[in-house]
């Protein structure tokens, strides 16, 4: 049986030995995956790209016509009512909620093309057609940008975090392995569908929470064996999950003191220590789930 302080006992010692170059390789997943939520924002990842009505509310680029501005003028209505209950709230309690919005832009970097999908379909429908068309190419560049490049990266930054647990200074050369032709195609294959299933689950919206967890593994599957069938990747995360789901959460929820107090820099916190310690905690979590059903496997 794990436990939470354990692993983050060993996070922190991965983070000591390694500082430097995961602070490097952490501020690049940031940066061209936006992996750690909002620490840094790319115009693709911004949090507009989350805002169904981002379209709507750019007066300076849509035109007069009496569709939009109905439209804007019921969005400016519900944008005031919103603020207005916003600055009810204290500071601890807006820091929450920024917490939330990170870890829905998280969970959501795979799929933000989607909203820009919407953004175009806004357009139209507002006889912006010029710009429903460049919304449309941004979002197809998008989306081959998140399957070429970001999603084989994060996993990656996973492997190099599986290698720095076990000896000091590891080099970031180590995560050119995944992007090895064979490993390259392979990964790609298998975060498309992970992502695809994701989005697909998160319509029913329980079974997508659910789904998340159990599919939290494969990146570091693909990380430690990039050569991995797509079948036996979903397998082993889904065993390795079994059980570990809710303690899983936890651990997740276990960052918000730390979150709260990098609102207070401006993300500075999360970018110098934070992520580091977030990423060693999960290879940590999946190094521990990997033992465990190894001797589940043998026991059988």
């Amino acid at each position: 049986m794990w436990k939470r302080r354990d692993l983050k006992a060993k996070a922190r010692k991965v983070v000591k030995n390694n500082y430097w170059t995961a602070l490097i390789v952490c501020f690049l997943l940031a940066l061209f995956t936006s992996e750690f939520g909002t620490s840094i924002i790319l115009i693709w990842q911004g949090e507009d790209s989350v805002d169904p009505n981002y379209i709507v509310k750019q007066e300076n680029i849509v035109s007069d016509n009496e569709k939009a501005e109905e439209e804007l003028s019921e969005i400016k209505e519900k944008e005031e009512e919103f603020q207005e209950k916003r600055s009810g709230l204290n500071q601890v309690q807006l820091g929450i909620i920024e917490i939330i919005k990170a870890n829905v832009n998280n969970l959501f970097k795979s799929e933000k093309y989607i909203f820009r999908i919407w953004d175009a379909i806004k357009s139209f429908g507002i006889h912006e057609t010029g710009l429903g068309v460049g919304l449309i190419l941004i979002s197809i560049i998008a989306l081959i940008y998140i399957i070429l490049i970001a999603e084989p990266l994060r996993v990656a930054g996973r492997k190099y975090f599986i290698l720095a647990r076990k000896e000091e200074n590891t080099k970031m050369g180590v995560m050119k392995e995944i992007f090895k032709k064979g490993n390259w195609k392979n990964v790609t294959y298998i975060m498309f569908f992970k992502n695809l299933y994701n989005l697909l689950w998160f319509l029913t919206i329980i079974g997508g929470v659910i789904k998340f967890y159990e599919y939290r593994m494969i990146p570091f599957i693909l990380a430690d064996n990039p050569k991995v069938s797509k079948k036996e990747a979903f397998e082993l995360s889904r065993k390795m999950m079994k059980g570990n789901k809710w303690k899983t959460f936890v651990i997740d929820i276990s960052f918000i003191l730390w979150y709260i107090l990098s609102i207070f820099t401006f993300g500075l916190l999360n970018i110098l220590y934070v992520n580091i310690y977030k990423a060693s905690t999960e290879t940590e979590l999946y190094n521990t789930l990997k033992d465990n059903n190894v001797e589940k496997s043998n026991e059988n």
